[in-house]
C-alpha cells in the first residue's frame, strides 16, 4: 500500500485528537464518579464470573506460579 505522506501526516493527526479528546472524556467521566456508581460498577462486573464452575483446586489457587514455572522450564 502507498500512500503519501500527506496522507499518513493526516491521518496521524486525526489519531492524535481522537487520542486527547477520549483522554479528556475520560478525565470527565471518572471525576464525575461516585463511590457509590464505582462500587455498583464493580459489582456488576464481579458477577459475571462464576465461581460454582471452578473446580476446587482452582478455588485456591489460578495456576500463575505453576504457568511461570513451566514457562521458565521449572518444575513448580
Amino acid at each position: 500500500m502507498d500512500v503519501s505522506s500527506e496522507t499518513a501526516r493526516s491521518w496521524l493527526q486525526q489519531w492524535r485528537s481522537a487520542a486527547e479528546a477520549l483522554a479528556d472524556q475520560r478525565a470527565r467521566e471518572l471525576g464525575a464518579l461516585t463511590a457509590d456508581r464505582a462500587l455498583m460498577a464493580s459489582d456488576a462486573l464481579l458477577s459475571l464470573a462464576d465461581p460454582g464452575s471452578l473446580s476446587p483446586d482452582r478455588r485456591h489457587t489460578s495456576g500463575l506460579v505453576a504457568q511461570q514455572a513451566i514457562l521458565h522450564r521449572k518444575r513448580p
